[in-house]
């Protein structure tokens, strides 16, 4: 399934009934503005929570960012949350704690619904799912192929480690999340994380290092808990100037190789082939639609 996917290297969290917070969000440089509906918020709180939606979001995008909506489980919450949280200033919804592909389906179905009853273009909600219980992990190459509005999934460590007697640390989580960056690459759709905690997100330059390895790993973006998580993330989580020239070397001695009938050669001592020119061109994609992601923002900004 081709995906039309977004450039959502930096997903900061702001729950959406912390004022403060929400007024903020849109001079902190995200991609996207995660409200969220779930853990943030107590549970006395929810039903006045669900109300600032659509309000705060349009606020939020005001910088060029997206907006997502994290939502609740168990359904009857869920079902509440999208209510509130299918506008057309809402560009993506969180899934949390998916079950399987009926649950996405559901989810997909409901979303669907609301969109026409508001005049909405059915399919303007993207999904992030999240697995998060063990049962679920074992389900999730269907989970990420169930439906067209997914474009993105992340393991959410702290539940995830919780349902499965483990601590939240990088060690413990590596096998899960290594096998959802495979499962998603299957779907066409962005995975979502960090391969390591971040625990101790204070230290900067460790935390610098640790995204640089996430991005190796295959990660496109995160979520983010601090406002000072946001350029790191975004920096690391972009092709570098280096990697940018390089991948514009190989695509142009791919095209003189080419004019000989030569299918690979050789650059800088390293034999170039088929993988190597199609990861550049890849790469090259994606910084273009960074850039253009980046426009938008500062377009938004000046006006």
């Amino acid at each position: 399934m081709k995906r039309n996917l977004p450039v959502w290297r930096s997903l900061m969290y702001v729950p959406v009934n912390v004022d403060k917070y929400v007024d903020k969000a849109h001079t902190r440089g995200a991609d996207v503005i995660q409200l969220d509906l779930e853990d943030s918020v107590p549970p006395a709180e929810k039903d006045h929570a669900r109300t600032l939606v659509e309000k705060a979001a349009a606020k939020v995008r005001r910088g060029g960012a997206d907006v997502v909506v994290r939502i609740n489980r168990p359904l009857s919450l869920a079902v509440r949350d999208l209510e509130h949280s299918i506008c057309p200033d809402v560009d993506g919804i969180a899934c949390t704690k998916v079950d399987g592909a009926s649950h996405v389906r559901l989810l997909d179905e409901l979303v669907s619904e609301l969109e026409e009853k508001r005049g909405m273009t059915v399919g303007h909600t993207r999904f992030i799912t999240m697995i998060e219980t063990a049962d679920a992990f074992f389900r999730i190459h269907e989970i990420v192929h169930a439906s067209s509005r997914t474009v993105a999934c992340n393991i959410g460590g702290e539940d995830f480690a919780l349902d499965c007697n483990m601590q939240p640390t990088g060690d413990a989580l590596f096998y899960p999340k290594q096998h959802m960056i495979i499962a998603a690459n299957s779907a066409g759709i962005m995975p979502l994380g960090f391969i390591d905690s971040v625990a101790g997100f204070g230290d900067w330059d460790h935390f610098r290092k640790m995204v640089r390895r996430s991005r190796d790993f295959g990660f496109m973006g995160a979520g983010c808990i601090h406002p000072g998580q946001v350029t790191i993330v975004n920096e690391e989580y972009t092709p570098t100037t280096e990697e940018v020239e390089y991948a514009r070397r190989v695509i142009e001695l791919n095209v003189e190789a080419a004019k000989t009938g030569r299918g690979s050669f050789s650059l800088d001592g390293k034999m170039i082939d088929i993988p190597i020119i199609v990861r550049a061109e890849k790469l090259l994609r994606r910084h273009e639609a960074i850039k253009a992601r980046e426009a938008k923002t500062l377009a938004a900004m000046k006006g």
